[in-house]
């Protein structure tokens, strides 16, 4: 599960299976699972005034934050600590970010998988 900082409901990661490497059953993320709508769905609505289409709503309300549906616009791969490689590049940890361009800080909250030690 993942949040932004501007998303007002959680969203998930989706890891296709390409590296083929797994944890409990699932594919081990690494820094480059950022494409949008692909690895990162949609957080519901967005409140970021970046956000093109909040910033013309919220003109539209007469300068009232007006939240719009959220579409996560990341072109950096996560920044994660870990030297341990899949697919050749680190791998994306609980601890790793990901930033989207209209300012949204995007996190992991919580993971099916079980706990593996990564350095």
């Amino acid at each position: 599960m993942l949040k932004c900082s501007f998303g007002i409901a959680p969203s998930v990661l989706n890891v296709l299976p390409i590296n083929r490497v797994l944890s409990s059953s699932l594919p081990v993320a690494n820094i480059l699972d950022t494409k949008p709508f692909v690895n990162i769905l949609p957080f519901g609505m967005c409140s970021s005034l970046a956000n093109p289409a909040v910033t013309a709503a919220t003109s539209a309300a007469l300068g009232v934050l007006t939240p719009m549906p959220c579409t996560p616009v990341t072109a950096t791969p996560w920044v994660s600590p870990s030297r341990t490689l899949v697919g050749g590049s680190p791998i994306a940890t609980t601890s790793a970010k990901c930033f989207c361009t209209f300012g949204g800080a995007i996190s992991v909250v919580s993971t099916p998988a079980m706990r593996v030690k990564a350095k």
